[in-house]
C-alpha cells in the first residue's frame, strides 16, 4: 500500500487517519493500524507512546490539512462573497463526510481534551477567517451593515457540516448542494449574478 520511501512513522499516521475516519477511535485498534501501515509489532511504540499519542498525531494532521485547504480557498482571489462561494462550492467527497466533522461526533475523541483540541482550534480558525471575510464585505458595501460576521461564519460552517450529515443520511449529495445553494442565495449581494 505504501512505497518504500515513506517512513514507518508516516505510514502509521496515515493509516490511523484513514481508520479513524472509517471506524472511529474505539474501532481503530493498534493491530488494525499496524496491518494497514504494513508495520511490525513494535513500530508503533518505537515512534509513539501508544494509541492515544498516535491518534493525536493523526488528528492534528487531519485538522491541519482541512485548515490549509479552507484557508487556500478563503484567501484566494475574488470579492468576499466570491471567496465564501468558492469555499462552499469547493470539491468535496460529500458522501464520505468531513474527517474533522466525523471526529467531532466520536464520543471518545470529544471526551479527551487533547484529542478534541486540534478539531476545536481548526473549526475556530476557519470560523474566524470566514467572519473576517464577512467584515471585509461589509466594509466594501457587499454585505449590509447589520450583517453579523460571527453569525454568518457559524452559519457557513453549520451548513457545510449539516450538509454532510443530510447527504450521508439520504445517500445523495443533493441535500448538501441544496443547503449550499440556499445559503448562497441568502448571502448573495443584489448586484451579483446567480450561481
Amino acid at each position: 500500500m505504501y512505497s518504500g520511501c515513506v517512513s514507518t512513522a508516516e505510514r502509521l499516521i496515515e493509516s490511523t487517519r484513514e481508520l479513524l475516519w472509517e471506524r472511529g477511535y474505539v474501532g481503530t485498534s493498534p493491530k488494525a493500524i499496524l496491518e494497514r501501515a504494513g508495520a511490525g509489532q513494535g513500530s508503533m511504540y518505537h515512534h509513539f507512546t501508544g494509541k492515544p499519542d498516535l491518534a493525536l498525531a493523526a488528528i492534528r494532521r487531519t485538522a491541519e490539512e482541512l485548515r490549509a485547504t479552507a484557508e487556500g480557498v478563503l484567501d484566494g482571489p475574488g470579492t468576499p462573497y466570491e471567496r465564501i462561494e468558492a469555499y462552499l462550492l469547493r470539491e468535496r467527497d460529500v458522501l464520505r463526510g468531513c474527517p474533522v466533522g466525523r471526529l467531532t461526533m466520536d464520543p471518545d475523541v470529544i471526551a479527551d481534551d487533547a484529542l478534541r483540541a486540534p478539531l476545536d482550534e481548526t473549526l475556530d480558525a476557519i470560523r474566524e477567517r470566514l467572519a473576517g471575510i464577512v467584515e471585509e464585505g461589509k466594509e466594501q458595501g457587499q454585505f449590509g451593515p447589520d450583517v453579523d460576521g460571527e453569525a454568518i461564519a457559524a452559519t457557513v460552517l453549520a451548513t457545510v457540516q449539516g450538509g454532510y450529515v443530510l447527504a450521508r443520511a439520504s445517500g445523495s449529495p443533493a441535500a448538501f448542494d441544496a443547503g449550499v445553494r440556499g445559503l448562497l442565495s441568502l448571502l448573495r449581494p443584489h448586484d451579483h449574478p446567480t450561481v
